[in-house]
């Protein structure tokens, strides 16, 4: 074999797995964003059920609850969006994991205000956990978008 053949077989081999390197990246970040997106839809389900569950006590005359009804009503279709975005995969990802993080922790400190009831109780726990995962998603695609540079 001549060097010339050699050089052109190294660099083949080097774009080879520079190539599947990147595919199973690809496929690694696809994974964690369907992840992400089951999380949000999860908590879009928790949310509007706490809604629900708000109207009810806003029915029974208990006035406090309306800030939660409304954070919790805006928080679903947050998370709804996020978790449409995500499991695209969407290149408009990054922005609503920030906004769906942001949604999350207002709607759960709303929500943990009422730690006696247990429906509230929930809706605050799937909203913490709604919010780290989309905050680690945030964190991993800008470190691949870096990467990519």
């Amino acid at each position: 074999m001549t060097r010339n053949a050699l050089t052109l077989a190294s660099a083949m081999a080097l774009s080879f797995v520079l190539y599947a390197s990147h595919a199973r990246s690809a496929e690694e970040h696809g994974e964690q964003m369907k992840k992400c997106a089951r999380q949000c839809a999860e908590c879009q389900v928790e949310c509007d059920s706490c809604y629900a569950h708000c109207l009810k006590l806003l029915g029974d005359g208990k006035k406090e609850h309306a800030e939660t009804a409304q954070l919790c009503t805006d928080c679903a279709e947050c998370c709804k969006t996020c978790a449409t975005l995500c499991a695209r995969n969407s290149p408009l990802a990054s922005p609503m994991l920030k906004c769906c993080e942001q949604c999350c922790k207002e709607c759960a400190t709303a929500c943990e205000k009422f730690d006696d009831d247990k429906h509230m109780a929930e809706c605050a726990k799937a909203c913490r956990e709604c919010a780290k995962v989309c905050a680690d998603m945030l964190k991993h695609t800008e470190q691949s978008a870096a990467g990519r540079k």
